[in-house]
């Protein structure tokens, strides 16, 4: 088996132990590369592979179009949006995906950012830090801080993360609503959440977390529009796809107090332009590098099953792939 494990360049000198101890022992490994400044090499390194590891370099159609011999995309993330899986499909490409791996994480970092964000943690810490001063209260106080029991979170996609979070939440005294269309509104009446629509979510919440996978239907789904809608100048947190956000719209929210702070793991690109960005450098924004999935234990998990679903893909023993999101023999 000769596999290709397709990275940004960020990635490419990454530990890669925990794949080869479930690889076959005379399983061949390249690296493809996504170089925007030398595509040919990214596309060549898959010409001759049997499968492809990612976790979000693009696997599009010209990459697909190269790929004679791969049977099998596994991307090493839950969502499979860097994927054009469809188009694989049609051209006798399976791909899979990790099922679950970081549920936990990823709601706790979602409640960190709420906390930080409601909290005014970078303002404390810098005027701390730097400014070497202890006389916040009157600054502070013009800021505004808001007790956080008795404030509505809305979860925007209530799948696995989104249950996740509305258990913590609940926990802080939260009241939650939940807007998912895919699923049914006893799941979260079970949770103890009412179920919305997403007009009713914008209005309504103080806090307004994204949970969703991303698709070609909610590119952008948070732009001018939808912030003009968030009536109680909620804190905005996109722990899901950065695709989903208008960056551009939401520092115009930011600006014009639509939106009272942003934590943000995800940004429009993974390899964004740091130093021109101008999400960056406010006391009003928390960026994380697209982290929120981060453990010791999370990321073993992850390595394992991607692995794992590419040799039971190529074995035949399909039933045991953890997430086969599209089969060409199906």
């Amino acid at each position: 088996m000769k596999i290709a494990f397709a990275e940004y360049p960020e990635s490419r000198d990454r530990d890669i132990t925990t794949e080869l101890e479930y690889l076959p022992d005379d399983a061949e490994v390249v690296f493809a590369v996504y170089d925007e400044n030398d595509l040919e090499a990214y596309y060549e390194a898959m010409s001759d592979v049997d499968a492809v590891l990612t976790g979000f370099a693009p696997i599009d159609k010209a990459a697909i179009d190269r790929m004679g011999n791969c049977r099998v995309i596994s991307v090493q993330a839950t969502g499979w949006d860097c994927v054009d899986h469809e188009y694989a499909r049609s051209k006798g490409i399976a791909t899979c995906a990790v099922g679950e791996y970081c549920t936990q994480e990823v709601a706790d970092h979602t409640i960190a950012l709420m906390l930080a964000l409601q909290r005014r943690l970078p303002y404390l810490q810098r005027r701390v830090n730097i400014d070497r001063s202890w006389d916040v209260l009157a600054p502070l106080g013009e800021l505004g801080v808001r007790r956080i029991e008795g404030q509505v979170i809305g979860i925007v996609g209530f799948g696995k993360i989104g249950r996740a979070v509305a258990k913590r939440a609940k926990s802080f005294g939260m009241e939650v609503l939940a807007y998912d269309p895919y699923i049914p509104d006893s799941v979260v009446a079970d949770m103890g959440g009412t179920p919305v629509d997403i007009e009713t979510l914008l209005a309504e919440s103080d806090v307004i977390t994204v949970h969703m996978n991303m698709t070609s239907e909610n590119e952008s789904f948070f732009s001018a529009k939808r912030f003009s809608r968030m009536l109680k100048r909620p804190v905005f947190l996109n722990i899901a796809r950065g695709g989903m956000v208008d960056e551009d719209d939401l520092v115009v929210a930011l600006d014009n107090g639509q939106i009272r702070g942003a934590g943000l793991d995800v940004l429009a690109s993974e390899s964004p332009d740091l130093q021109n960005c101008r999400l960056i450098g406010r006391e009003d924004v928390i960026v994380t590098p697209h982290t929120a999935f981060f453990s010791n234990e999370s990321i073993e998990d992850c390595e394992r099953i991607s692995i794992e679903n590419i040799c039971h893909y190529i074995d035949g023993d399909k039933d045991k792939v953890f997430k086969l999101v599209e089969d060409p023999d199906r």
